[in-house]
């Protein structure tokens, strides 16, 4: 035999690239032909065919029916089946609980949202993050075992095994196996992550910062986080705390909100979740008090979005959250403070995913994670697409 030909590993291997190769060429787009496939991934045609025979029999793929109207005989065109699973992903906040239902392309198919209490008790918080997951399949015509995934972004500090050591706004979210009690909850893998970490890796996908591999991700709302990228990785540091900067009291980040919540020009007897935006939408009418207000805030912003430039040195600064709608009143003023500290000043812009980034976050994570499971390119043989067996480490 000779020393160039392929041996049944290698072979094995081969396949699994080809296969990858024409997943990730259908996957989030129109329904392609043999010879679109096979230009986009570099494969001949004949080896295409072979590929996209062998995912239709698995199930991965389906022929689309030829346009109606179509002349002659049309060329076959192939989709990706994102239908042929489902996932959830959940904002845990202090106040609010937000859910989305999703397909294996990360389309969003149904949300719900749901109040919440600070101070309510574990129990009542639980029910209630189910209540917002079966929601949001009731309205997509699903039930629990149609779930393949669950990811849950949330305040506080989070472990790798999705334990909530603490949380500032969530008392009842102290050293909790939140992995394990939703665990019992969904009959599929339950993800954990810190919600301003899964708000960034959004911003990357499907967001301003699409692309970027540094970025610094301000979650500013009705209060104040950080999430990381870098090298094109979330990045959680040694204990998973990376990014913690509220809990430096010289940048004020604990109070901040606090400056545009009790302006004066914010009417009384106004919620606390409009007061802010009282607040900010006075300053874009130039009131000289709301002026103010911001100006104390992007200060205080500033101090530790300043020292997360410096240390990291970033490609883009994302202002996110709940206040980034407001993100043509706070930039400028933000900017300038930044610019008069900083060696390099990165891209700065505002978030254009408002509330849902966290939860178009969560629903990433799992995509990734249901990725590596399945479309690993180092991974075993393609397997047929069914829920995967929950296991206990992380796998991204």
């Amino acid at each position: 035999m000779s020393s160039l030909s392929l041996k049944g590993g290698d072979l094995s291997r081969l396949r699994q690239l080809n296969s990858v190769s024409v997943i990730k060429a259908l996957r989030g787009a129109e329904p392609a032909t043999l010879s679109m496939l096979a230009e986009r991934t570099g494969l001949s045609r004949p080896s295409t065919k072979d590929v996209v025979d062998e995912l239709t029999g698995l199930g991965w793929v389906e022929e689309v029916p030829p346009a109606a109207g179509a002349m002659g005989r049309p060329a076959r065109r192939y989709r990706f089946r994102a239908d042929g699973g489902h996932l959830v992903g959940v904002d845990i906040g202090a106040h609010n609980i937000r859910a989305a239902l999703a397909d294996l392309d990360g389309n969003v198919l149904a949300e719900t949202r749901r109040p919440a209490r600070p101070d309510a008790p574990l129990e009542e918080r639980l029910a209630a993050i189910k209540r917002a997951a079966l929601s949001c399949l009731d309205l997509g015509g699903l039930t629990m075992s149609d779930l393949w995934m669950v990811a849950v972004g949330t305040t506080g500090l989070v472990t790798p095994e999705g334990r909530i050591i603490m949380s500032a706004s969530i008392p009842a979210w102290k050293d909790l196996d939140l992995a394990g009690l939703l665990g019992e909850t969904f009959p599929c893998r339950v993800l954990i992550e810190n919600d301003s970490r899964l708000a960034a890796l959004a911003e990357t996908r499907r967001g301003v910062a699409r692309g970027a591999r540094d970025v610094v991700f301000l979650h500013v709302g009705r209060r104040m986080g950080t999430g990381l990228i870098l090298d094109g990785k979330l990045h959680r540091g040694f204990g998973a705390a990376a990014g913690e900067i509220v809990m430096l009291p010289e940048t004020g980040w604990v109070t901040a909100p606090e400056d545009l919540n009790s302006s004066a020009v914010v009417p009384e007897g106004t919620p606390i979740e409009d007061a802010a935006g009282f607040t900010l939408a006075a300053a874009r009418n130039g009131d000289a008090t709301a002026l103010d207000a911001v100006g104390r805030f992007t200060k205080k912003l500033a101090v530790g979005a300043a020292a997360a430039i410096l240390l990291l040195d970033p490609e883009i600064v994302v202002l996110g959250g709940g206040f980034s709608r407001s993100a043509d009143v706070l930039l400028p003023p933000l900017r300038h403070r930044l610019e008069r500290v900083c060696l390099r000043m990165p891209k700065l812009r505002g978030s254009t995913l408002g509330d849902e980034c966290v939860v178009l976050g969560a629903i990433d994570y799992a995509i990734d994670h249901l990725d590596q499971f399945f479309f690993a390119p180092d991974g075993p043989a393609l397997r047929p697409p069914v829920r995967p067996a929950i296991v206990p480490e992380r796998t991204v």
